[in-house]
């Protein structure tokens, strides 16, 4: 740049930064103080040729030799960038990094300030642009995608899977995949109802199957999460009570199953008066209780009870009818202070 040039630039910017700039840098303070950006480590990045500008992005702009000008931007919640030496706002949502780039490039020619500036814009902070992730992954929080991205990458980035993950995982979207705003930051496409759209996948078929169709675009704007396993309780006469969790690996378990992970009978156990304790809402109490014959499902007899979550398998030691009642409600009580276990 010539030197003449380089002092009418430094002269401008002064003259503007007391002018012309002065609701923007009101603006960008306010917006700085309730915006708190994940650190680099929680961004998915995207190509400038990509990204799509929205509201209240904030952009870092740096242009070569002109220090003066490199600095962060902040778009404004109408969609428009207040730039010095620029006298009207350029409206910059909805168009790429590199359209912006050259949009400004042109009028800075064109205010015949600078010849040829070569200039570059990158992201720093998005609001629209940002994924929040919760449940059972080790770092539950809001990331930063810059565009859609596949569901194994994001939880890649939360840390992967808490050792209480459930066996599915659930994307919530209110709006299109890869839809756009415009400058007002509303949707693009106004006939698009706003409605909230649930898929849920299957983690374990999703982890192994070798099928990229699988693996599915979340976007920005989606809330992925992940429930924590359900809890199937075995307590009574059995050598290890506890709640053993439906994890991704074993996602459903039968009587028989539970038994075994809570390491067989006791040789007192009553194995004709088993009973399952389960949630209805339908009943009086709350819960109904279903008679299991253990001897007949161990000798083929019977077939195997499949159970549902918060299911409590109680095997009694004692006899008589009065005792087994006494058992079922005091195995209620028990349930909710054993220990939980992982089925390996």
């Amino acid at each position: 740049m010539l030197t003449d040039v380089r002092t009418k630039v430094s002269t401008c910017v002064i003259a503007a930064a007391m002018f012309c700039c002065l609701d923007t840098a009101r603006t960008q303070t306010s917006n700085e103080r309730t915006l708190h950006a994940p650190d680099s480590s929680s961004r998915l990045s995207v190509s400038s040729r990509d990204y799509v500008v929205s509201p209240d992005d904030l952009l870092d702009i740096f242009i070569v030799d002109v220090p003066e000008l490199s600095r962060q931007y902040r778009i404004s919640t109408s969609g428009q960038l207040n730039f010095p030496l620029i006298t009207k706002a350029i409206d910059a949502a909805g168009h790429t990094l590199d359209a912006l780039s050259l949009t400004l490039r042109d009028l800075l020619q064109q205010s015949g300030t600078l010849t040829d500036p070569r200039i570059t814009i990158s992201v720093k902070e998005s609001r629209l642009h940002s994924i929040a992730i919760t449940g059972a992954v080790k770092k539950p929080q809001i990331y930063e995608v810059m565009g859609p991205t596949r569901i194994l990458d994001l939880l890649s980035l939360a840390g992967g899977l808490a050792d209480n993950a459930g066996p599915a995982v659930r994307i919530t979207r209110s709006s299109t995949c890869g839809q756009t705003e415009n400058a007002s930051g509303q949707n693009s496409s106004p006939e698009i109802a706003v409605t909230q759209e649930v898929t849920t996948l299957n983690l374990r078929t999703l982890l192994s199957a070798p099928d990229a169709k699988l693996n599915v675009n979340v976007c920005p704007g989606d809330w992925v999460t992940v429930p924590p396993a359900d809890v199937i309780y075995v307590v009574g006469a059995v050598h290890k009570s506890g709640g053993f969790e439906l994890t991704t690996e074993h996602d459903k378990l039968s009587v028989m199953q539970a038994i075994a992970l809570a390491e067989d009978l006791k040789p007192t156990a009553r194995r004709n008066d088993a009973l399952i304790i389960r949630r209805n809402s339908s009943v009086p109490n709350g819960r109904m209780q279903i008679a299991v014959n253990l001897r007949n499902i161990f000798a083929g007899k019977s077939p195997d009870v499949p159970l549902q979550p918060d299911d409590i398998l109680f095997v009694p030691e004692s006899a008589g009818k009065k005792a087994l009642t006494r058992g079922a409600e005091a195995a209620i009580q028990v349930a909710t202070g054993v220990a939980i276990y992982r089925p390996y």
